[in-house]
């Protein structure tokens, strides 16, 4: 199984246009136009009956104290963890590529709304619902897709990891919101086969190739 990208090339940055921040030498960041990146998969084995797609991030900081502060970083030791940034579910097995801003084309203060999505398909939370908790102005349910937006001050480039997964199941045995974790436990067992595509991206001027 394969998967490719028009949007960005395998192990290469991720352009802004599908990010949720850019940088912005004024004010550290601004909001990106956040589209869904296009992607599309071949060679899925015989018997599959649908798809998933898992966007994650595994180098997020383990402790918020440095995050985003002014005469601080992020050190580059810290222990990380893995932030969801998309879990989409029962794509058909007929479906082979999904288009640029198919299923996301800008930021949505408070989420947008699901799980129903394109091609029958459902989308669950991301993991900005819960970072946005405490934020009156944007707290809400982020379901489906919403790009990069790592700490400005993170001494590492951050990895985005698209996953395509091939499964025995026409539809996924999981309701409620959809978490990562949750979809992550209930593909086990019906995983006929995944390919990944892993972009890169930074706010960190110090960073910038």
């Amino acid at each position: 199984m394969k998967v490719t990208s028009n949007s960005f090339k395998d192990g290469q940055p991720i352009p802004g246009d599908f990010a949720f921040c850019l940088a912005d030498p004024e004010h550290h960041v601004c909001l990106g136009r956040n589209l869904n990146p296009h992607l599309a998969w071949s060679d899925a084995p015989p018997g599959t009956h649908s798809f998933v797609i898992i966007c994650h991030d595994p180098d997020v900081p383990s402790k918020g104290d440095d995050v985003n502060q002014e005469d601080r970083t992020v050190p580059a030791s810290l222990p990380r963890v893995d932030f969801f940034h998309w879990v989409l579910v029962d794509l058909p097995a007929s479906l082979g590529e999904i288009s640029e801003g198919e299923f996301s084309s800008d930021v949505t203060p408070r989420g947008k709304p699901g799980p129903h999505a394109p091609h029958d398909a459902r989308q669950g939370i991301n993991d900005y619902t819960g970072w946005f908790d405490s934020d009156n102005d944007m707290r809400g349910d982020y379901y489906g897709y919403d790009g990069p937006c790592p700490p400005w001050n993170d001494e590492i480039v951050h990895h985005y990891v698209f996953t395509v997964f091939a499964l025995d199941v026409g539809r996924l045995d999981v309701d409620g919101k959809l978490t990562g974790p949750q979809v992550r436990a209930a593909i086990q067992g019906h995983i006929l086969a995944q390919a990944s595509l892993t972009g890169t991206y930074t706010l960190n001027p110090s960073l910038k190739p």
